[in-house]
């Protein structure tokens, strides 16, 4: 019998919900003869879902149904960016004895990981000299944060002192990173979501129109901020990374003879 794929997403309530079927659909190229069921970790998202009238699955509503049905193993993916809240919460959530589980890791988890990343996000750097290019991600008060700043330091050391690092969530805070472009002179700036979907956040705390917006935040200071409205879950290159880990959480599976 073979695993079930089951990806964990955080989610989104807007149509940013696309980007999940460009992963969905990699997912299921590479793994033809793998049934794929996708779960849920985020309890917000998945009560506005349901008010939509859209039921979006937990993990362990998945892994019930699973058990239900026979099934003896699952190959959970986590689709989160770094080891955080939302990653340890899938672990504890996951040990329920059937079916068996084999966990795949988050996009960043290691040196090699943010490497990657940051070679898969060198288009978006920004060739002019005027212009600054920010990836803003969500932030974290686990000490999983720190990740941000190894993303941070790898992307000054490929593309040079341009490139800046925030998030909307921790530290540092907007007004710091806003105030750090402006003391390096630059008169622009790229704002890219360093997330996997461009969805509510993106929205409202990225491109919104309430004064503590980043691009209102640039632009009470004289800079002229452009937004990339895509999340990186588009990003062929993303996306292979994230099938490398289900890649390394199969094997596990096929090297215990399971299958």
């Amino acid at each position: 019998m073979k695993p079930v794929i089951v990806p964990v997403a955080f989610g989104t309530t807007s149509k940013a919900l696309e980007t999940y079927n460009v992963i969905d659909e990699a997912i299921k190229q590479r793994f033809p003869e793998h049934e794929v069921r996708w779960a849920w970790s985020s309890r917000m998202v998945r009560d506005v879902m349901k008010k939509k009238g859209r039921h979006f699955p937990h993990p362990h509503e998945v892994l019930a149904e699973l058990a239900g049905e026979g099934k003896d193993w699952a190959v959970m993916q986590s689709m989160h960016l770094i080891c955080g809240h939302e990653f340890t919460r899938l672990l504890d959530e996951v040990h329920t004895g059937t079916p068996r589980i084999s966990v795949g890791l988050p996009l960043i988890t290691s040196p090699e990981d943010c490497r990657w990343v940051v070679d898969a996000m060198g288009h978006l750097v920004s060739d002019r000299e005027d212009e600054a290019t920010l990836f803003i991600g969500h932030g974290t008060d686990h000490p999983a944060w720190t990740t941000y700043f190894a993303l941070d330091a790898m992307l000054k050391n490929t593309y040079g002192p341009g490139t800046f690092t925030g998030v909307v969530e921790g530290f540092p805070e907007a007004e710091d990173v806003v105030s750090a472009v402006k003391a390096a002179g630059f008169t622009r700036v790229k704002i890219v979501p360093l997330m996997l979907v461009a969805g509510v956040h993106y929205l409202e705390d990225l491109a919104g129109d309430e004064e503590d917006s980043w691009k209102n935040l640039f632009a009470a200071e004289g800079i002229d901020a452009t937004l990339i409205d895509r999340g990186i879950g588009y990003m062929p290159e993303i996306v292979r990374l994230f099938i490398r880990h289900l890649e390394e959480a199969m094997d596990m599976v096929l090297e215990s003879g399971a299958v």
